[in-house]
């Protein structure tokens, strides 16, 4: 039964997501991705075009490449980088976004989008080869212990620093993330040395041992925020459930698998509504709903935590069975669509497709395909 699920879905992705996104939302003469499509798989102008999304687009390309070795894929990895780069990098950095006419909109430089230059240029210098890609991992990881990090730890939200902003984890879950695949491509100790500090941040500061919940809001010395310190997301301690199995791959911890456990027992508990699907978001003190919305990211993390979390395999196969026939029903459409917005009923609300958001069903489908082909029957 897990199998002609996921046989579905990979058809859905494949031939229908990442075929049309292909066809329709790359830009076939300057080779960069929209930052939103309509439903009708026309361009939705947004008045940016994020350094964010083309990274995205990026990861997503490189990786479907790697692991289908589709040519329709390999065309857009070298133009989409080449048009990063391009584009973005500017005076030693990369600038946040650009107008629609791609004209520079916003030059910060966004800790939560330089993760995804590491996580997009290591997997392109995978799928490709191209060492061009090398120094600008290094650039990246110097200016952000040169320029954005905090004394307190971690790294400040953007460049230029406004010390006064609230910190976040969020940034630096995807930094773990873009620093993991990073070594993974270049096996630089370098890399593991940061793996290394933002892991010890987590069990410092982001993680509450009181409530067993990953807090997502501080002060900037690593306090629970006063007004929105309470507000934590189901979806994310999937996602460090699974991040955190990648480390501990390269750095091996109990202390890192304990705290997955502790997260995805919080997160299966409180955080998955009893008629299907992960609330956007819940208190960490009551454990109480606060976003009974359900986007359709916090469900792929889910995917990716069961592929790694220590249950029975009996067990595995039915959360993932029930999860990707869950998404069938609620969130994928025809023509490699997908509902962005649940509310809190299932029903779907009407929302654009974003750019950023293929991202999270590629690797939530990818993770389960790849899980399945080694522990099932199941073949690509």
């Amino acid at each position: 039964m897990l199998n002609s699920t996921l046989s579905s879905c990979q058809g859905f992705l494949f031939k229908q997501l990442l075929a049309n996104w292909s066809h329709y939302g790359i830009d076939a003469e300057q080779g960069f991705s929209y930052e939103s499509m309509n439903h009708d798989w026309t361009r939705n102008e947004v008045g940016r075009v994020r350094l964010l999304t083309q990274c995205r687009q990026l990861y997503t390309f490189s990786h479907a490449y790697q692991l289908t070795q589709e040519s329709d894929y390999q065309s857009k990895l070298t133009p989409l980088f080449d048009f990063i780069v391009a584009k973005y990098f500017k005076d030693e950095r990369w600038i946040f976004s650009l107008n629609d006419d791609l004209s520079i909109k916003d030059t910060q430089s966004d800790a939560y989008a330089l993760a995804f230059v590491l996580l997009s240029f290591s997997h392109y210098f995978q799928a490709t080869g191209d060492d061009q890609a090398l120094p600008y991992m290094k650039l990246t990881h110097q200016f952000l212990e040169e320029k954005m990090q905090a004394q307190s730890g971690g790294f400040y939200e953007a460049f230029p620093v406004d010390v006064t902003q609230v910190r976040r984890q969020n940034p630096h879950m995807h930094l773990l993330e873009g620093y993991i695949a990073v070594f993974n491509a270049t096996q630089d100790d370098t890399y593991k040395q940061a793996i290394q500090s933002l892991l010890s941040l987590a069990l410092e500061h982001f993680y509450d041992s009181k409530t067993k919940a990953l807090r997502e809001f501080f002060t900037s010395d690593w306090k629970a925020h006063p007004e929105i310190g309470n507000q934590v997301e189901p979806g994310h301690h999937f996602e460090w459930v699974w991040l955190l199995y990648q480390a501990n791959k390269i750095l091996p911890n109990t202390s890192y698998i304990e705290l997955a456990q502790h997260l995805w027992t919080t997160a299966i508990r409180h955080g998955m509504a009893d008629n299907g699907g992960i609330y956007n978001q819940i208190d960490a003190n009551s454990y109480q709903a606060l976003d009974k919305e359900k986007r359709i990211w916090p469900i792929t993390e889910y995917l990716k935590a069961v592929t790694v979390i220590s249950i029975g395999q009996e067990e595995k196969q039915h959360r993932l069975e029930s999860a990707l026939t869950f998404m069938q029903r609620h969130y994928f459409l025809d023509n490699g669509r997908w509902n962005e917005y649940l509310d809190e009923y299932n029903q779907a609300k009407n929302f654009p497709l974003p750019g950023t958001s293929s991202y999270h069903i590629f690797l939530g489908l990818a993770e389960v395909l790849t899980w399945a082909q080694t522990n099932t029957d199941f073949t690509l």
